[in-house]
């Protein structure tokens, strides 16, 4: 099955995970497989990448995906969710307002990033937004498996969503609080001075032995994600790094 997934495209992280490393951008899509189903982190940046997604993802589980987690609102992690009709989605406390309120900002920045202007009207008029809003925790029953939702922001925005999933070894998907192919990004929805703060979340979460999934990059462990926190702190002036 790891050949499989391999030559679709995907990284196999454990036995109940795995990712993929979108083009364009390098955002990453995680997956969390139960025995019952299945669960999407961040469905791409368009409907037609979500529908790529969504068929690669039933191929190789062999299962429909019946749950989305949005770690945040940025045009590359939310607009391929309407091509997961039926899916739960769900998201930080407040997502829905601020992604409902911000569909045409959403689509110029998706345009300006450099998504086709068809497929980000197209993505913005049929935007999701999240019917399940994380306050604190919330336990998706995956069958077999239990994967914790976990609002951990402010931070890298003021709706950031982490899943941690247990196994061989835990797996917590960051969404972007952690980048590994380039700096974090601090746009003008990010709250810098509690930016350290989340990623000490992330931290408790996982704790020392996890796989830490970037938004962006390559997969880091604890030591990587000390250390971006220990930057972020410098950088924006923040006490206790």
């Amino acid at each position: 099955m790891d050949v499989a997934w391999e030559e679709a495209g995907w990284e196999r992280l454990t036995r109940r995970t795995g990712r993929r490393r979108l083009p364009v951008w390098d955002c990453t899509v995680g997956l969390v497989v139960g025995d019952d189903s299945v669960l999407i982190v961040d469905p791409g940046s368009s409907v037609r990448e979500g529908a790529l997604l969504r068929a690669e993802a039933e191929r190789l589980t062999g299962r429909h995906v019946t749950h989305i987690a949005f770690t945040h609102g940025h045009f590359d992690h939310v607009l391929g969710g309407a091509a997961f009709a039926g899916a739960e989605v769900y998201g930080a406390v407040g997502l829905d307002a601020e992604l409902s309120a911000g569909r045409e900002e959403l689509r110029g920045d998706a345009v300006r990033h450099g998504l086709d202007p068809a497929d980000a009207a197209e993505a913005a008029d049929l935007l999701v937004v999240p019917r399940h809003l994380v306050s604190g925790e919330w336990t998706l029953d995956l069958g077999g498996v239990q994967a914790l939702l976990a609002n951990v922001s402010p931070g890298h925005t003021r709706h950031d969503l982490a899943v941690l999933v247990p196994g061989e070894r835990e797996t917590v998907f960051c969404g972007d609080l952690v980048e590994e192919s380039g700096e974090p990004q601090a746009g003008p929805d990010a709250v810098p001075a509690q930016w350290p703060a989340a990623l000490d979340r992330l931290l408790a979460l996982g704790g020392g032995d996890a796989l830490y999934v970037p938004g962006h990059g390559a997969v880091v462990d604890a030591a990587f994600v000390r250390a971006q926190r220990a930057t972020l702190a410098a950088r924006f002036g923040v006490s206790g790094a």
